[in-house]
């Protein structure tokens, strides 16, 4: 059915995919979110910041 180099790269190949699966699965469960939630955490700093200095002019 398969020679042993076919084997070995048909091994390598679902090493490979299985890693790429976990990586995106990780990626867009734990740190999507956490650079959108850092986003949000910064453009609320930058918001206040500008309140604070537009109240200091007046």
């Amino acid at each position: 059915m398969f020679e042993f180099d076919q084997y070995l790269g048909f091994l390598a190949f679902l090493s490979i995919l299985t890693i790429g699966f976990w990586l995106m699965i990780f990626l867009l469960t734990f740190m999507i979110p956490y650079w959108v939630g850092g986003s949000i955490i910064e453009m609320l700093k930058e918001k206040r910041e500008a309140r604070k200095a537009k109240a200091r002019q007046e």
